[in-house]
């Protein structure tokens, strides 16, 4: 598999990926939520398997995938949680909202009422999650920019207001997926280390103690290996 990142193409053989798997540092949980169709499932896809599903429909219950990424010299794995954006399921998903140390909130940057409900979304996202969780907002499908509904001025004042990452994103061309789940793994893992060195007093290799569940961040920076695999709950289209 093949990826460049930050100008440096890595090619990861087998052996190097097993081995790599068999020693990773941390797992991180990080939700992607939203209403339905706002492309969640599709960024989900584009980021872990580099794939767009044109006959996607809307997912069922919950699923997650993986990455494995390595940050700052440590292997990561992302595992990312797709919640159901409909409402009837929104009992069962608030109980994955526990343990994630980051969040993706999609809106579609065509339907206005999808950026409306945003508030809603982080309302119950800090009910339900750790008051630590990085939130990352998303404003997807920016490839359609003559159908825009939502300006991006607006996304960004309430990002600011609210103490969220922004960034926007195509699934559909893959612009600034990667990005913004690089930058959202970063950030987390840097609240990890400061925790860590808060509980270690001042130990710099105290996080390496410290087990971890759950992630939310936006963003790409400093990461030059990956490896994907995914996992499947219940039933999705893609």
């Amino acid at each position: 598999m093949n990826q460049e990142m930050n100008g440096v193409d890595t090619e990861i053989d087998q052996n190097h990926q097993e081995n790599v798997q068999e020693k990773i540092d941390y797992v991180f949980k990080v939700v992607v939520i939203g209403d339905s169709a706002v492309g969640k499932t599709q960024i989900l896809s584009r980021f872990t398997k580099n794939e767009f599903c044109f006959d996607s429909k809307s997912t069922i219950g919950v699923e997650f995938q993986t990455r494995t990424v390595i940050i700052k010299e440590k292997v990561i794995k992302a595992q990312i949680w797709d919640t159901a954006g409909q409402e009837r399921y929104r009992a069962v998903t608030s109980a994955y909202y526990r343990g994630a140390l980051g969040a993706m909130l999609v809106y579609d940057i065509t339907k206005r009422p999808t950026f409306d409900h945003v508030a809603r979304w982080v309302e119950e996202l800090r009910a339900h999650a750790d008051n630590s969780i990085v939130i990352m907002l998303i404003g997807n499908k920016a490839d359609l920019v003559d159908l825009r509904a939502v300006p991006t001025e607006d996304a960004v004042e309430f990002a600011e207001e609210q103490g969220l990452f922004f960034s926007e994103t195509s699934a559909l061309s893959g612009d600034n997926v990667d990005g913004a789940f690089f930058r959202l793994l970063e950030e987390i893992y840097g609240v990890i280390c400061k925790k860590s060195l808060e509980c270690g007093n001042g130990n710099p290799h105290a996080a390496d103690a410290i087990t971890l569940r759950g992630s939310k961040i936006d963003g790409m920076s400093g990461t030059d290996l990956e490896i994907s695999e995914m996992k499947k709950l219940s039933a999705c289209s893609c």
